[in-house]
């Protein structure tokens, strides 16, 4: 978790810098990113907040994503990283946003989505989401950290390219 603070403390130095805010629309992860985000303190000069979307229905309600694309693509797709990330640009003031679904496990897989199985999609205001899909490794702990560093770190780069 240590490297993930590191990239934590980038990331809020470079969005002070630049006067934007960040969201985060979690499931796998459950809320492991906003708190790594709010263990710094003055986070709340750069972070605007974070929805845990573990269930469909919270997906749905909170975000917006169709309830048709659970059943066409399913929960851990790039369909469904893409709505979540679109979902909480529409309903947040964020100019930044991070969505992550997958599956954490131990159970949940099956051959076509195994666990370690994440969707993480970033999403700039005014630019469509970008989602990839990882294979993370481990036990549930260390593939919701992975998926949570992955994530802080996917976001850095985005921000020193724009």
């Amino acid at each position: 978790m240590d490297s993930c603070a590191a990239l934590v403390e980038a990331l809020a130095q470079r969005l002070i810098e630049r006067g934007e805010r960040l969201a985060f629309a979690e499931s796998c992860t459950g809320g492991l990113l906003s708190k790594l985000a709010t263990d710094l303190a003055g986070s709340s000069a750069w972070f605007e907040r974070g929805l845990v979307t573990y269930t469909n229905d919270a997906k749905h309600d909170l975000l917006g994503v169709p309830m048709a694309l659970f059943q066409s693509d399913g929960a851990v797709s790039e369909a469904c990283a893409h709505a979540m990330a679109a979902g909480l640009m529409s309903r947040t003031p964020a100019d930044w946003g991070v969505a992550v679904t997958g599956i954490a496990g131990p159970g949940g897989g099956n051959p076509g989505r195994p666990v370690g199985t994440v969707w993480i999609a970033w999403i700039r205001r005014g630019h469509e989401p970008q989602p990839v899909c990882h294979h993370f490794d481990g036990d549930r702990a260390a593939i919701r950290e992975a998926a949570a560093c992955r994530a802080l770190e996917g976001l850095l780069d985005r921000l020193h390219a724009a």
